[in-house]
Order: structure tokens, then sequence, then C-alpha cells
């Protein structure tokens, strides 16, 4: 009788340690998935409160980022389009092979610029976008850093021969001058790694080229 008494009480409190282990488990499997949606809830509403900075996290870009990346691209396409001109214009084989490494540097920056202002949700300038000239100015006289008029540059395609080489450089200098500034802002604004490497690496080339010219037009 004991015995079978005895056995009762054990497979009770079997039953019961199981009965246990099963609300534990599945508190804990409750807690875990409370944890899991707890954190999916924690990461649902941190990913909703930090939706906005999202991109930034990607990259970690501000708004000088985004004003660097818009203005450098037209900036860019002008010096490209005043490139172009050289190689059935010039006279000066060092001019042609200077607007050759023009084009070869900044083609592929306006690239990687659109890519950045596409990751972050951003427009990218249509081609012909402040072309020449751009109302308000980032420099805030109506015209952007350094950019050629329209006058300007239906002058430089008009000339040929030692007159081109000579505007050639000296609006080049002047749009590497504006170019360099806008670097300068980037770095000391920006926020985005790969965009301030690369405003330094146009500060460094950009500043290297506008001496090669100034050294070049002195020879005139």
């Amino acid at each position: 009788m004991n015995r079978t008494r005895s056995l009762v009480r054990r497979t009770a409190v079997v039953a019961a340690s199981g009965v246990t282990a099963l609300v534990l488990a599945g508190c804990g499997g409750s807690g875990d998935d409370t944890g899991s949606a707890g954190h999916g809830g924690h990461q649902a509403t941190d990913s909703a409160s930090a939706a906005p900075s999202a991109p930034a996290s990607r990259g970690q870009h501000n708004a000088a980022d985004v004003a660097f990346a818009k203005g450098m691209i037209p900036h860019h396409r002008q010096a490209v389009e005043m490139a172009d001109l050289a190689p059935d214009r010039a006279r000066s084989a060092e001019v042609k092979k200077l607007a050759a490494e023009i084009k070869k540097a900044q083609a592929p920056e306006i690239e990687k610029l659109s890519g950045w202002l596409t990751s972050w949700g951003e427009t990218v300038p249509a081609e012909g976008a402040m072309d020449h000239s751009m109302h308000g100015g980032v420099d805030g006289t109506g015209s952007m850093d350094g950019m050629m008029s329209a006058e300007e540059m239906t002058a430089l395609e008009d000339a040929s021969g030692r007159a081109f080489d000579t505007a050639f450089m000296e609006m080049m200098i002047k749009h590497h001058e504006g170019a360099v500034e806008m670097a300068k802002t980037e770095q000391s604004d920006g926020a985005h790694t790969p965009a301030r490497k690369m405003a330094a690496d146009i500060i460094a080339s950009q500043s290297a080229e506008i001496e090669q010219m100034r050294k070049l037009l002195g020879k005139k």
C-alpha cells in the first residue's frame, strides 16, 4: 500500500515536473519569440524610427554630400564637354593630352556620384541641367563655381589652334578652381567617406593640373 502510494506520488511529481518543464519551455519559447518578436518589434520600431536615416546607415551621408554630388555632376559634365573639343581644335599636344586625362578622370566620377545619389533616394541632375549656368548658383552670384557661361562655351567651340589652347587652359583653370572649392566644402562639411575621399582626390589632381596649365600658359 505504502509502495503504491509512493509510486503514485512519484508519478505525480514527475508529471508535475513535466508540466512545469513544458510551461517553462513555453515561457522560454515565448520569451525567445517575444525576444525575437520583441527584437522584431524593436527592430520594427527602430527601423521605423530609423527609416529616414536608413541610407545613412548604409554610408553615413548628409545634406553636404548630396549638395556636393548634385553640384559636381553638371560641373564634371561641362569639363568633359570642354575636353571633347580639344582633339579637333587644340594645337598643343600637351593640351590634347591634358584634355584626355581630364575626361578619363571625370567621366567615371560622374557615374560614381550618380550612383550615390540614386542609393540615397535623391534625383540625379538631368543632362543639360545647370548646363553652363545655374539659376541661384552655388556661389550665390547666379553661376556655379567655375562654370562657363553659354557664351564662353560658344567662344571655345569657335576657337582653334593656339587661340583654342589659351582659351581652353584659362577656362579650365577657372573651372578647376571652382571644383577645388566645392571639394574643400565637401571635406569640411560632408559625412560620406567615399565622397570625402573623392573630394580629396579632386583637390590633389585638379590643383596639380592647374599648376601644369599655368606653366604651359607661361610658355606662350
